[in-house]
C-alpha cells in the first residue's frame, strides 16, 4: 500500500463511517482509512454510488455481482474482488461458485446466454473502452435499453472504484472470512 492507513479518523462524520463499516463488514475497510479519511468530502460520493448500487435494478442482483466481480478481476483490483465476493456471500451465496468460474464464462454451462452477453459487453468496455457492433447486438438480444444502461453504470462504477484502489495499491481486506458463517464453512472444509 502506498499510503499509510489512518486508524483513528478525525471528525464525527469519519468516526461514524468507520463504525458503520465495522458493523456492516466486520472491519473499517482500507479505502475508508486511506482515501476517505484524507478526503472526507469524497465520502458523500462513495455513499451515493453505494446507495445506487444497492438500489433495485431491472437486471438481476446476481448479475450485478457478476459484473462487479468480473470488472474487478479484469482490472486486477484485489480489494474490489474481495468486497464483491463478500457482499455476494451475504446476499446471494449461490453466486460465489459462478464468480469463481468467471474466467470461463463463455464456455461454462453455469452461465446463461443473457449473462454471457452482459459479461462480454463488460469485458469489451473495461479492456478496450469500446464495444463492437457484434457485442452490442448480442447484448440487445437479451436486454432492454434500460437494462443496458444499468449494466453500463454498474460496470462504470466498478471501474471507478478500481481506479482508486489500484494505483494506491489497496489490496484485499480478507472480507470474505468475516462474513458470518464463513469461518465455520472454512473450518468444516479443512476438517
Amino acid at each position: 500500500m502506498r499510503l499509510t492507513a489512518i486508524e483513528e479518523p478525525k471528525g464525527l462524520k469519519m468516526r461514524l463511517a468507520y463504525a458503520w463499516s465495522r458493523r456492516a463488514l466486520g472491519t473499517a475497510i482500507t479505502p475508508l482509512k486511506v482515501v476517505y479519511a484524507r478526503v472526507p468530502k469524497a465520502l458523500d460520493l462513495g455513499r451515493a454510488m453505494s446507495k445506487f448500487l444497492q438500489s433495485p435494478f431491472r437486471i438481476e442482483k446476481e448479475l450485478v455481482f457478476l459484473i462487479e466481480s468480473y470488472t474487478a478481476g479484469l482490472n486486477k483490483c484485489g480489494f474490489c474482488l474481495d468486497i464483491a465476493k463478500a457482499q455476494a456471500m451475504r446476499v446471494r451465496p449461490g453466486v460465489v461458485e459462478k464468480i469463481a468460474a468467471l474466467a470461463e464464462f463463455r464456455a461454462s454451462a453455469k452461465f446463461s446466454a443473457r449473462e454471457r452477453a452482459a459479461l462480454a459487453y463488460v469485458e469489451a468496455t473495461t479492456r478496450d473502452k469500446h464495444v463492437s457492433d457484434d457485442v452490442f447486438a448480442a447484448l440487445k438480444e437479451h436486454f432492454s435499453d434500460e437494462e443496458i444502461v444499468e449494466i453500463t453504470m454498474v460496470n462504470a462504477a466498478e471501474n471507478f472504484y478500481n481506479m482508486i484502489n489500484i494505483p494506491l495499491e489497496i489490496e484485499s481486506d480478507g472480507l470474505c472470512a468475516l462474513v458470518p458463517g464463513a469461518r465455520r464453512e472454512k473450518a468444516a472444509a479443512q476438517a
